[in-house]
C-alpha cells in the first residue's frame, strides 16, 4: 500500500482499515512487551521501540531508528507521521513483541482508528493505546487509588477506559489497539505502571527516542 501524503488519502486508509481491528483477546502468553514513543526536531524525528519482559520490567531489546517526518502534523492523523519510523525499528528487533503499547490512542479516536489500532492492524501483534490526555469522549469521576477506572464513552459508545495507575495522580487513557479486550488493556497497563504514572514501557521508550535525536 502506497503511503498518503495528504489529509483525504489518509482518512480513506483509516476508513479501509478500521474494520480490521479485533477487540477480542488474541491467543497465547505475552511475555514481551514492547513501548513505542517518537520525538521531533522540527522535521527529524527519532521512533523508539523498547522490549521488556512483562514478568519483571527488565529491558531485553531496543531498536532506534532516525529519519524526517513526511506526512504534515493534522489532528486524528498523527499515525502518518509515526508509523513509517516505528515500523523500521520493530524491523529491527532481535525480539519479537507479544505486545506494542502505544504513547498514543487506539479506539479512542474520532474515527476509531488511532495509533495503536493502525500499527496492530499492520503488523498482527497485539497492541494497547496509552495516552495522557483523552483525545474524544467523557467519563465520570474516579475513585483515587490505584486501579480505579472508569469507562471512557464517546457518542454513547465505549471508547476506551480513564486509568488510575497510583493514588491521586492523574489518570491515563487506555484503549484498544488491535486483538487486546478492553479490559486485558487496562490490566496490561496497571501491571506495566507499578511505581509511577506512566507505564514502564512509555517512560522508557520516551527516553529512547528523546536521546535519540
Amino acid at each position: 500500500m502506497d503511503w498518503p501524503t495528504t489529509e483525504a488519502e489518509a482518512i480513506a486508509v483509516q476508513d479501509q482499515l478500521r474494520s480490521q481491528v479485533d477487540p477480542t483477546d488474541a491467543p497465547g502468553v505475552v511475555r514481551h512487551v514492547a513501548g513505542l514513543d517518537v520525538a521531533y526536531d522540527g522535521d527529524r524525528l527519532a521512533a523508539a521501540v523498547v522490549v521488556l519482559d512483562r514478568a519483571t520490567l527488565d529491558e531485553v531489546d531496543r531498536a532506534v531508528v532516525v529519519g524526517e517526518t513526511t506526512f504534515p502534523y493534522i489532528p486524528g492523523l498523527f499515525a502518518f507521521r509515526e508509523i513509517p519510523g516505528l515500523l523500521a525499528a520493530i524491523d529491527q528487533l532481535r525480539t519479537t513483541p507479544d505486545l506494542l503499547v502505544c504513547d498514543g490512542q487506539g479506539l479512542a479516536h474520532p474515527r476509531r482508528f488511532g495509533l495503536a489500532c493502525h500499527l496492530g492492524v499492520l503488523t498482527g501483534i497485539p497492541s494497547i493505546g496509552v495516552a495522557k490526555n483523552a483525545f474524544v469522549g467523557t467519563h465520570a469521576e474516579l475513585g483515587r487509588e490505584r486501579g480505579a477506572t472508569a469507562a471512557l464513552v464517546d457518542d454513547d459508545e465505549v471508547v476506551g477506559a480513564a486509568l488510575r495507575t497510583q493514588d491521586g495522580v492523574k489518570p491515563v487513557y487506555v484503549s484498544i489497539g488491535h486483538r487486546v479486550s478492553l479490559a486485558t488493556a487496562v490490566a496490561h497497563v496497571l501491571h506495566l505502571a507499578p511505581r509511577y504514572r506512566l507505564p514502564e514501557t512509555t517512560r522508557l521508550a520516551d527516553r529512547a527516542c528523546r536521546d535519540g535525536l
